[in-house]
């Protein structure tokens, strides 16, 4: 990594500011871990038999935004990124993917998710999740996908370290 130029959540702040805030942190810290690495270093597997690649993470936050922005707010049916049923581990397989495709989609979808975030009057807007059959808030889908974030940039920190002995940042 060259350099951290990522802007940290504010101190204070309404609710959804905080949550808009802490998540485009953590979607910068996820592009900060594959900063300056090829294709291959990308692909390179945390330990075997695992598919866990930092490649991988990115392909699958892109499956987690759509999911969770786009299927429940604007399409139930859209269909997954990188698998024709709903299939999350797919997304790990970054065998035969690149940077560029990876990184496409993935920011394709954080797009998606910000406009359909700022265009919404309330946290409070309601969506259908379909894989738990039920209805869930706006406030509840950023919670989550900015826990998907934390928990997998845990990850990023020990494959980006794999790749070339940085620590965690």
């Amino acid at each position: 990594m060259t350099s951290d130029t990522r802007t940290g959540p504010p101190s204070f702040g309404s609710e959804r500011d905080m949550l808009r805030a802490f998540l485009d942190y953590h979607r910068a810290t996820l592009a900060m871990k594959c900063e300056g690495l090829t294709d291959e270093e990308l692909k390179q597997r945390s330990m075997p038999p695992s598919t866990l690649s930092l490649l991988g993470l990115v392909r699958h936050m892109a499956e987690v935004e759509r999911a969770w922005f786009r299927r429940v707010f604007e399409d139930n049916d859209a269909p997954m990124v990188w698998s024709d049923r709903i299939d999350f581990q797919a997304a790990y397989d970054a065998s035969a993917s690149t940077r560029e495709e990876a990184f496409t989609a993935w920011e394709a979808e954080v797009e998606n998710s910000r406009r359909i975030e700022r265009e919404a009057d309330s946290l409070d807007l309601a969506g259908h999740q379909p894989r738990w059959e039920e209805e869930v808030s706006l406030r509840m889908v950023m919670v989550h996908v900015l826990l998907e974030y934390g928990r997998h940039n845990g990850h990023a920190d020990f494959l980006r370290e794999g790749v070339d002995g940085t620590v965690g940042a």
